[in-house]
């Protein structure tokens, strides 16, 4: 046996009746829903469930697996201690998954356990089922950092394990959709938030997963979804498996959006190896990007990959400083490098003023920089070289402005100082949308607080390659 069915729930407290005191019956279809998926669920008698949940512990990097025997839970931090969990770990499952994780050098693994307890995105789907079914055994995984491919290939991964071991297998994909859907709900409103959920109850109503692969990350930024690679996990699950699929509620009375839908096995369906496709798109896509880049960003990408490959920093060749423009060789300027990988930042640094005798230089010593110091990510790894995507930002020389209001956060971008502390952001990014975000990231990047006093600076920039 392998996984034999896919279920994408919410987790609303709410929803259970000692929490909600009477609001749950504003989601009352939600709670239909969520019974008859359980009923689901227990009618396939599976021995092991797996419920992946964005409330676990989480590593920017990593795919965390719950260890040990067992694990408790409870709903105290939402007045209903009284309600209680106790869930046996299958612990030879978890020890395959590791091993096939560590076999695909895959970030997954046991380490790094902060909180034992059950959590709410595990407990709020264990509520329904264990009304309908008793023995079974947990596994339960967080999310992470990284992108939405390797969330689909984690999924594959426990596909994987499943088929090894002979488990008849279920998967619950825990996650709530946007939190911005009215501006009295608990994140307020966003466009965003509606237009999320409408796409993801398509994409998920007709089971076409290959589309989760492809949401823009700011998008369900905006949104502030909590589910997407909760789902894009189950997805790799059932990866080259037909599904049959229904789609039974979607609600968001209270400014949250509630789906659920399930996913039964029928067979197998080669046409459905959707990272696959992914994949080759990707190839595809980067090959015509590559053959479209400037001298700019081609001396970055040269930069980085004689780096990585050899650990020799690349200077100019003679050839490249007699057929590279003047502005490159013979003027200064600050340079930001900024690296994409699956749509996803990778690593950015450069320098507000001119360090390097040359712009071409600059470039050069900051692709180095951006895919190997960069301290929210570890260094660019061969195997990656070919997936990348570069932008490099050659600076204007800043400017002060007195207020706020002579900032264009598509025209400009700003430099926020504090005595010591000086923080940047580049304009006309994905997803800082208003100079209010602009200036609070850069504070955020400096350790500047929010109350702090500052001096601000723009700055335009000229950007070869896309912009991130």
């Amino acid at each position: 046996m392998t996984v034999t069915a896919g279920f994408m729930v919410p987790h609303p407290p709410l929803i259970v009746p000692e929490i909600g005191k009477g609001e749950e019956r504003g989601i009352r279809e939600t709670t239909e829903a969520y019974e008859k998926a359980a009923g689901e669920i227990a009618a396939l008698k599976p021995e092991t469930i797996v419920v992946i949940s964005p409330h676990t512990v989480m590593y920017a990097d990593y795919f965390h697996v719950s260890p040990g025997k067992e694990a408790e839970g409870d709903f105290r931090q939402f007045r209903a201690g009284q309600v209680r969990f106790k869930a046996e770990y299958d612990e030879e499952f978890v020890r395959c998954l590791c091993r096939n994780a560590d076999a695909s050098d895959f970030p997954m693994g046991i380490m790094g356990e902060r909180e034992k307890k059950l959590d709410h995105g595990v407990m709020v789907p264990l509520y329904f089922i264990n009304k309908y079914l008793k023995e079974y055994r947990l596994v339960r995984i967080g999310l992470s950092g990284l992108s939405k491919a390797d969330h689909y290939r984690a999924g594959m991964l426990i596909e994987k394990t499943a088929n090894q071991l002979g488990r008849r297998t279920v998967v619950v994909a825990s996650g709530d959709l946007s939190h911005r859907l009215k501006e009295d709900g608990p994140y307020g409103y966003r466009e965003e938030g509606p237009a999320y959920d409408q796409r993801i109850m398509e994409t998920m109503g007709k089971a076409a997963f290959g589309e989760l692969l492809d949401y823009p990350e700011s998008l369900c930024e905006k949104a502030g979804e909590c589910g997407h690679r909760s789902f894009t996990m189950m997805a790799g699950c059932l990866d080259g498996k037909a599904v049959s699929t229904e789609k039974l509620s979607y609600q968001g009375p209270f400014g949250v959006g509630y789906g659920v839908c399930t996913f039964h096995v029928t067979g197998r369906d080669e046409t459905r190896r959707f990272l696959e496709q992914y994949m080759r798109k990707q190839q595809q896509d980067m090959q015509a990007r590559k053959e479209k880049e400037d001298c700019y960003v081609r001396l970055a990408r040269k930069s980085l990959e004689t780096f990585v490959r050899t650990g020799r920093k690349a200077s100019l060749t003679p050839e490249e400083k007699e057929t590279l423009p003047l502005e490159m060789t013979e003027s200064r300027a600050g340079v930001f490098v900024s690296i994409h990988k699956d749509g996803m930042l990778r690593g950015c640094i450069g320098t507000i003023a001119p360090v390097a005798g040359c712009v071409a230089e600059e470039i050069l010593r900051n692709a180095v920089s951006s895919g190997t110091e960069d301290p929210r990510f570890p260094p660019v790894e061969k195997e990656e070289l070919d997936t990348l995507v570069y932008s490099v930002d050659v600076l204007g020389a800043p400017e002060p402005v007195s207020s706020p209001g002579e900032l264009d956060v598509k025209k400009y971008g700003v430099i926020v100082t504090k005595g010591r502390k000086r923080g940047l952001l580049l304009p006309d990014l994905e997803g800082v949308d208003t100079v209010e975000e602009q200036i609070a990231i850069a504070r955020r990047k400096a350790g500047i607080g929010e109350e702090d006093t500052v001096t601000l600076e723009r700055f335009e920039v000229i950007r070869h390659g896309e912009k991130g």
